[in-house]
């Protein structure tokens, strides 16, 4: 099973962004819910990635089944089935919220990085002709002098015009 789903994450990921990451290993843990004299424990296989994210592990729905884990998303509450009876997990909401916040952060940071590197590649391919900045344009014939110049006020209408001066007096 971890086979296929190594390769099907990579072909998903070349698909993406032509970048596969692939898993460092694999790593069985004893994972525990609960308290001393209420708790559930069972063997979780982990997949180890070095990624940059808010979280430490992340519990997938393999993970889940495991526990029988019964989730309720809205009230950020887990309730698993144990032989003392069911254990309710409730999770601090501003908690979530910061990791939620942080990981759309690295996101933006990761997204902007890969853009900024495919654009200094697409730069690369432009020839050194095309990179010259272009020199700015000469004054118009329109502006004779740069102390005085005339606007009409009724367009098409050369009668009535106004000398706007550049050098007025402060007074």
């Amino acid at each position: 099973m971890a086979k296929a789903f190594r390769d099907e994450e990579q072909k998903r990921q070349s698909r993406k962004n032509d970048k596969a990451s692939h898993p460092l290993g694999q790593i069985t843990l004893p994972v525990q819910f609960g308290t001393a004299d209420h708790f559930r424990t069972e063997y979780v296989n982990f997949f180890v990635a070095d990624f940059d994210t808010a979280y430490h592990a992340i519990l997938g729905r393999p993970a889940l089944a495991k526990f029988m884990v019964m989730p309720h998303y809205v009230y950020l509450v887990w309730k698993i089935p144990t032989e003392q009876g069911i254990l309710t997990l409730r999770a601090n909401v501003s908690t979530a919220y910061d990791c939620e916040r942080e990981g759309l952060a690295i996101a933006d940071a990761m997204d902007l990085s890969a853009r900024m590197e495919a654009c200094i590649t697409d730069s690369k391919k432009v020839p050194a002709k095309e990179q010259a900045i272009l020199t700015q344009e000469p004054p118009r014939s329109m502006t004779k002098s740069k102390d005085k110049k005339e606007v009409q006020l009724m367009i098409g209408d050369r009668s009535k015009t106004a000398r706007i001066w550049g050098h007025l007096d402060p007074k």
